[in-house]
């Protein structure tokens, strides 16, 4: 069992609920990232990996990710072979290293995808939205969010909120 604290991720503690239905159906988990602050891939990080947090979940038909730190560009990798893509992405907090990987996650530049991007607003009042767009504006960045193609939807969301996917609840 991995622990996970309140500060680590608001998600675990406070708004999932996996319905019964789960037992009878697939669910897969992969981590593609597990490392905090600091992506550090190589040899030595092979066993356990060295992008920073993204967990992929898939369940009833549906893509769910947590985290968009650098293991997200890897995933983003893999899914340019599955087009069109449609998830639901969930970033516990924005922290760079839970971040980072956005701007770098193909499928979100392409036409047709589909992403509802969710978090809680941060204590200074700033919205998932806006959160993503200043680490990508210049100098940080040299490509503005406005100009990922893909469809992406932004929800706000207050502690413990529950969101409801088909026959999912998360």
């Amino acid at each position: 069992m991995i622990p996970i604290t309140t500060q680590e991720c608001f998600l675990w503690q406070t708004t999932i609920k996996i319905c019964d239905m789960l037992m009878f159906n697939p669910l897969t988990i992969r981590f593609w990232g597990v490392r905090g602050s600091i992506p550090c891939p190589g040899s030595h990080t092979v066993r356990y990996g060295g992008n920073t947090p993204c967990v992929e979940i898939q369940a009833n038909g549906q893509r769910v990710i947590f985290d968009g730190g650098t293991g997200l560009r890897v995933l983003g990798e893999h899914l340019m072979g599955q087009q069109p893509v449609a998830a639901h992405l969930f970033f516990t907090h924005t922290h760079w290293d839970h971040i980072q990987g956005f701007p770098f996650f193909q499928p979100a530049f392409v036409p047709g995808n589909q992403f509802h991007i969710y978090a809680v607003p941060g204590k200074n009042g700033q919205g998932i939205e806006r959160r993503l767009n200043d680490q990508m504006l210049h100098p940080n960045f040299p490509v503005p969010l406005q100009i990922m193609g893909g469809d992406l939807r932004f929800y706000d969301l207050e502690a413990g909120e529950q969101v409801h996917l088909a026959a999912v609840w998360w």
